[in-house]
């Protein structure tokens, strides 16, 4: 689903007049204000300085809090311990016992190898109201930053799909400054294929806080990292919005997080979309889907058909579990 935009302003306004210099600044004053004696307008100006310096100082800010000496503390960083926790909804309305099983022991052996932790709610574990299951990803990743609040990045990832690479690690092979500026693609539109919005193009990996792939029609969050802080919390409970979920897209948490990256630049200034081999080939071969090949970090079962029948999806996945464990040496 593609947003409209706004209407644009005309390629050829009509020629800028200055407005009459008679005044100074005092034209831009409203008269009644104007007639203020200057002892009192200096004063207000005093009290809006001491205001900002109060603001600018995190006197009054969420950024800090106070001992009880009453000297600030400041928000510490996270520690990058874990540096990676990995997030999996389950849902055993949908998925057997056996398969869930399976997809917990290929994350868990996974985070054992680099020192990374995982998390495995349940899609119960959410109100989720009248909207779908699929939505459960969202407090799912706000859960695990609360769970780990010195970790340094939380990668979610489907429950159809499967770690098969044991040797990439997230960190280096994504996340590190020198790989995601190589990997990310800039200047690239939000929706394929030729979306007006595009990736900013002086975008820096140090900037980044969220990293997602596509496949042919849209946003593929499937597989997305998200990294701690508050923006990350600011982006999570604005992709959660009560509007968002009752509002009905069609393809639910995807296309709202559609709209929200083409309809807010504080949301798209943070994110880079890196090619869908990076973490979320499919294993279907089909037009426009970069189907998975040996060596790649993730291969994703869908779009499978797993709410209406999950064996589709599990059947999907029945070459692949024997190919993962022997990568992992099971």
């Amino acid at each position: 689903m593609h947003f409209a935009l706004p209407p644009r302003k005309s390629s050829n306004p009509p020629p800028y007049r200055p407005r009459s210099s008679r005044g100074g600044i005092l034209q831009f004053i409203p008269g009644r204000l104007r007639r203020v004696r200057p002892r009192a307008m200096v004063l207000a100006g005093v009290l809006f300085l001491i205001t900002l310096f109060y603001l600018l100082s995190g006197s009054g800010g969420s950024g800090s809090s106070r001992s009880s000496s009453g000297k600030r503390i400041p928000k510490l960083a996270p520690t990058g311990h874990p540096p990676v926790v990995l997030v999996t909804v389950l849902d055993d309305r949908k998925f057997s016992k056996g398969y869930l099983e399976m997809v917990k022991e290929n994350r868990e052996r996974y985070a054992e190898m680099h020192g990374y932790k995982t998390f495995f709610p349940s899609v119960t574990d959410y109100d989720l109201g009248s909207a779908p299951s699929s939505w459960a990803l969202v407090p799912a990743i706000r859960h695990a930053l609360t769970t780990f609040p010195n970790c340094r990045f939380v990668w979610y990832l489907d429950q159809t799909a499967l770690i098969m690479n044991p040797k990439l690690k997230l960190d280096e092979h994504i996340l590190a400054s020198g790989k995601l500026d190589a990997l990310m693609k800039k200047d690239h539109p939000v929706v394929p294929p030729d979306s007006i919005i595009k990736t900013f193009s002086h975008l820096r990996a140090q900037d980044v806080d969220l990293v997602v792939t596509q496949d042919n029609e849209t946003l593929s969050p499937g597989s997305i990292v998200v990294r701690n802080g508050d923006w990350a919390r600011f982006f999570l409970d604005t992709w959660f919005d009560p509007i968002y979920r009752t509002y009905n897209f069609q393809k639910a948490e995807t296309h709202a997080l559609e709209h929200i990256v083409q309809w807010h630049p504080t949301i798209l200034a943070r994110m880079a979309i890196v090619d869908q081999r990076v973490m979320g080939s499919y294993a279907e071969r089909a037009p426009g889907l970069e189907e998975w090949r040996e060596g790649e970090l993730v291969v994703r079962f869908g779009p499978c058909k797993g709410e209406s029948g999950p064996q589709t999806c599990e059947q999907t996945a029945q070459p692949y579990i024997s190919m993962w464990k022997q990568a992992f040496g099971v």
